[in-house]
């Protein structure tokens, strides 16, 4: 018995969270078709969204290959036989998961002619035990809710993000400056810098929000931190913030995943000790 309570205990303490996830897209009211695409898999921990650019369709082509491509490489490098578990394993996996999406891109775009010059922005999450490990590339953001409290834990790579780091410009001088989307990084070009994947602890009650520009352009943070506060239920709470973005005038594609951490139940292991 004491074997079997070791082992659930192991068990537990890989298994610290449960995370459930939601995941929307939502052509908006401008644009005919939709270049934002998310894809998660919720027991792999698994959460990816890509917001792509490019003329006749070459965007959601992007934006396609690399949610497909990002989240097929860290399901199976997750589930397999013997899956990843060390966090500088899994940082490692997400890193070469979106080298490889990029390159398959850039074939894609030279093999090609109607796709040259397509690329996507990015954010791609894999949330292991009380861990989330974070990528990014573009203006594609993640917030944190914790308690009431809304932080975007992710930094836009954009020349207005450049000229706010040096001082240039304040934040409330952004929020009404023209250009915001020009973009300093994305998948898509040859000269990717290196990725860089981030770790950040994870609490229970935690909601995570992943997000595509065609949300945070047309609702602001205090706005999405409320809403995020009010309606408990995720799949609801999907629809209202898209909704809200078309409210307040939907120019771009939107697209949404919404990640709740709660601790997972120790009932298992309480049983077994008694």
């Amino acid at each position: 018995m004491n074997d079997l309570v070791t082992a659930a205990a192991r068990l537990a303490s890989r298994q610290k969270m449960n995370y459930t996830i939601c995941a929307k897209t939502d052509p908006g009211l401008i644009r005919r078709n939709n270049e934002d695409a998310v894809l998660f898999d919720e027991q792999c921990g698994v959460a990816v969204l890509a917001d792509g650019m490019g003329g006749y369709n070459a965007g959601e082509v992007a934006s396609g290959m690399a949610s497909t491509l990002i989240a097929t490489e860290l399901t199976r490098c997750l589930s397999g036989s013997e899956p990843l578990s060390k966090p500088d394993d899994i940082c490692r996996a997400l890193a070469a998961s979106v080298e490889q999406a990029n390159q398959a891109i850039l074939q894609a775009a030279n093999a090609n002619p109607d796709f040259t010059g397509m690329g996507t922005t990015l954010v791609a999450a894999v949330f292991q035990g009380d861990q989330l490990f974070l990528t990014h590339l573009g203006d594609s953001r993640c917030y944190r809710l914790r308690g009431e409290v809304l932080t975007q834990i992710t930094k836009d790579h954009s020349m207005l993000q450049d000229q706010m780091d040096a001082g240039l410009i304040s934040s409330a001088e952004a929020a009404k400056t023209s250009g915001r989307n020009l973009l300093t990084r994305a998948l898509g070009v040859p000269s990717v810098a290196p990725v860089e994947v981030t770790s950040f602890q994870v609490v229970d009650g935690d909601l995570y929000l992943m997000c595509s520009d065609g949300l945070t352009d047309m609702v602001d943070d205090a706005s999405i931190a409320c809403l995020m506060i009010q309606e408990k239920n995720i799949t609801q709470l999907a629809v209202a913030l898209i909704n809200l973005a078309n409210a307040k005038g939907g120019r771009d594609n939107i697209g949404v995943i919404l990640i709740h951490a709660q601790e997972a139940d120790g009932q298992l292991i309480r049983w077994l000790a008694n």
